[in-house]
């Protein structure tokens, strides 16, 4: 029998080599159709008794990286469809699919015949799953080797057995910490957890995963065997005593209990391991079929899996232009900015030419590049080799005619609009006709700078996020004249360096930093209200922030926000910046007080390895109201509800015309609370009304930025949602 998705070839030993090599994909992912075709092959080998054993593994360069796209929608989908049609039995149904991959996974395990999986890459989600329902398990030593559950990231957990087999191979704390936080592990890593049986070199995998079959692996799991103990002895037992009644109060810490996906693990495994194996599958399913029910789940999966991947791959790149190949890149300002922009540039295996005003500061550049080859180097993300390689790619220097062949330009000086004109002018001197010219500013609106250009309709921006080499995301921005050459162009060298793009319409601030500095401007409020700093940080997090406003903007610097604001009002008049803002922020700078690379902003930053602590002098500022008079849960809704407003301005003013992008951008740009799925969508996952409702509440009682737009107040009397007025597939966009 052939398959589509899979081949078989029986040795003279017996032993079925199973490889899953899907056609027309770069990656092996589960699918219904790999399902069907999975189940047809249990049954074969197992009819066939010339078979001993089988070994399955992949024939990319990657093991699997878990469930597909379509899948994932699919669950979605069949739960709207069926809760719209048949409310009464659509949990039911539900419930017989999510069941659908760990039954099959079951039948594997207990099909009476021994299974190896053979670990070649990657391995993530239910491709793991797989692998654990299988007898033995052989991975490569190779460096490609990622093995994780990191369901959770994206708002559910692993529901095709990951919960119950984890944790019957590894100790249960080891089990929980892989789990709840869906870290990857090394081949290494996960031998040392008992979860793979033997590491062994890329071309030895096949031959050891057939060998553990000759030497009579046993085709029963551990935990179907008579006497079986969980690692540790399992729930009552003195260890696991002192575990479970603290990981609860870990887990609160960390995720400020805004994660039901990862509540769900715990739960299951504290369930799952008092009782039978079968029964504790049924109890992981529950949970599952529970945890999709859930706006968070659907929220993130959507935006953090689904639009992310669609975003990655060119959802918004101009049809009809052809892909562009970077022969050389031009950095125009070698600072930290520009320079970590080479960087990630060389990475990609693309030339690049640093330039700044003289030779020693080109140079200067990339002695930044070598800080972070050398950075990576000692932490083993890349070898002394590679390394090497990449800076190869990066010549420093104070020549403009190095330019005359470069594919794409980007400006990265300071934010000024003379110096950039002047850059611009000689950069245009020698930039060959159809190469394109991106400006990497964070706030000056780009139609404005196009006007330095000879074409503007090939000048654009890419704004970089700093730490670039850490920072996923880059915000794409269109002048009024920007053709979608220069888009494709630069959608294209994106996804070249493996960053994700949203595309912004042009405004001062563009998307990402108008809402950043919404949040910040929300603390400053709160300090001049009298509520104590302390509260201001630790509400943030509560409200699923990764850092508080006063920390983020002692990161961004404190006279950033001075300039920014001296900036608006000689461009829009005094009444652009609140005073009260303005007098904390010049206070604050007047006395050196810039932030992190001063040591000292809104907290002060002592020698390491003593920590940050909150400047004392803060509470002096401003009469301080008791703490127990503050309601935290105000302040967490503040702090979300004006980052979310701005966002839905942004949208009114068609500044941002995606909601995948509002969504993404917010999680990538500034961590905004990944549990909702991002701005637009923690609108949508409340409903616009009731959001409406809750802006006229803050609006009454903290000042009129809080109030509704007309297109919020509109969308609310029809009952409307963000990704169904501006649905992004209805137009037609490659997804």
């Amino acid at each position: 029998m052939t398959y589509k998705n899979f081949k078989i070839e029986t040795d003279a030993d017996g032993i079925a080599l199973v490889t899953w090599d899907m056609p027309d994909k770069s990656m092996n992912v589960l699918t219904v159709e790999v399902m069907e075709e999975l189940n047809a092959i249990i049954d074969q080998t197992v009819a066939d008794g010339a078979v001993k054993g089988v070994v399955i593994t992949s024939g990319k360069s990657s093991f699997s990286g878990g469930a597909d796209l379509s899948m994932i929608k699919s669950m979605f989908t069949l739960q709207q469809e069926e809760k719209a049609k048949d409310p009464a039995h659509a949990v039911e149904k539900l419930f017989a699919l999510t069941g659908q991959m760990s039954g099959l996974f079951r039948k594997l395990e207990t099909c009476g015949k021994p299974w190896v999986s053979a670990i070649n890459g990657t391995c993530m989600g239910g491709a793991f799953e797989l692998s654990l329902a299988c007898h033995g398990r052989v991975a490569s030593n190779a460096k490609s080797v990622k093995i994780a559950l990191p369901e959770v990231k994206v708002g559910i957990f692993p529901g095709a057995g990951g919960t119950q087999r984890v944790p019957r191979l590894a100790n249960a704390q080891d089990a929980l910490q892989m789990m709840t936080t869906g870290s990857s592990l090394t081949a290494a890593r996960a031998k040392a957890m008992n979860l793979v049986h033997q590491v062994v070199a890329p071309e030895e995998l096949i031959a050891a995963a057939k060998q553990m079959i000759k030497d009579g692996l046993k085709p029963i799991a551990p935990w179907d065997e008579k006497g079986f103990k969980a690692p540790g002895g399992g729930i009552w037992t003195p260890a696991a005593a002192q575990l479970w009644p603290a990981a609860p109060a870990i887990l609160r810490r960390e995720s400020a209990g805004n994660y039901p996906g990862a509540l769900a693990i715990l739960k299951c495994v504290y369930e799952g391991l008092q009782v039978p194996f079968d029964t504790a599958l049924k109890i992981e399913q529950r949970y599952f079929t529970y945890i999709l029910q859930t706006t968070e789940a659907f929220s993130m999966i959507r935006s953090l899996f689904i639009s992310m991947q669609e975003l990655g791959k060119g959802a918004r790149r101009p049809a009809g232009v052809p892909k562009s190949e970077f022969k050389k890149v031009g950095i125009v300002g070698a600072g930290f900015m520009g320079a970590s922009i080479g960087y990630v540039t060389a990475a990609a295996g693309i030339p690049v030419v640093l330039i700044d005003r003289d030779q020693e500061a080109a140079d200067k550049g990339k002695s930044v590049c070598e800080g972070l080859v050398s950075g990576s180097v000692s932490k083993g993300r890349m070898s002394k080799e590679e390394g090497e390689k990449l800076l190869e790619l990066i010549t420093p220097t104070a020549d403009y005619g190095s330019l005359s062949d470069a594919d794409l330009v980007i400006e990265a000086v300071f934010e000024d609009r003379e110096v950039k004109k002047a850059v611009a002018e000689k950069i245009e001197a020698v930039l060959p006709e159809g190469s394109i010219f991106a400006s990497n500013t964070s706030t000056l609106p780009i139609t404005g700078l196009a006007k330095n250009s000879k074409r503007p309709n090939q000048f654009i921006g890419i704004h970089f996020f700093s730490p670039v080499e850490k920072m996923m995301l880059t915000e794409v921005i269109l002048g009024k004249e920007t053709g979608d050459k220069a888009l494709a162009v630069a959608l294209d060298y994106v996804a070249a360096i493996k960053k994700t793009p949203i595309v912004v319409n042009d405004t001062r601030g563009f998307y990402v930093n108008r809402c950043v500095f919404r949040y910040i401007g929300e603390a400053y409020d709160m300090l001049i209200e009298g509520v104590p700093a302390a509260m201001i940080e630790n509400a943030a997090k509560m409200a699923g922030m990764p850092v508080g406003p006063l920390s983020l903007n002692d990161e961004v610097a404190v006279d950033l926000s001075y300039k920014i604001f001296k900036a608006s009002i000689a461009d829009l008049g005094p009444q652009s910046v609140d005073p009260r803002h303005m007098e904390l922020v010049t206070k604050l700078v007047e006395d050196g007080r810039l932030g992190r690379k001063s040591a000292k902003g809104f907290y002060d930053y002592p020698p390491k390895p003593a920590k940050k602590r909150l400047w004392p002098g803060l509470k002096d500022l401003y009469p301080q109201q008791k703490p127990e008079d503050v309601d935290v849960k105000v302040l967490k809704e503040r702090l979300l509800v004006t980052i979310a407003l701005e966002a839905a301005r942004t949208v009114e003013e068609g500044i941002v015309t995606d909601p995948r992008e509002a969504d993404v951008g917010s999680i990538l740009g500034f961590g905004f609370a990944p549990y909702t799925g991002g701005t637009l969508s923690y609108i949508d996952g409340m409903g616009v009304k009731t959001f409406v409702a809750l802006c006229e509440k803050l609006a009454a009682k903290y000042g009129s930025h809080f109030k509704p737009t007309p297109l919020l107040l509109d969308m609310a009397a029809k009952g409307e949602t963000f990704y169904g007025r501006f649905d992004p597939y209805a137009k037609g966009k490659a997804a």
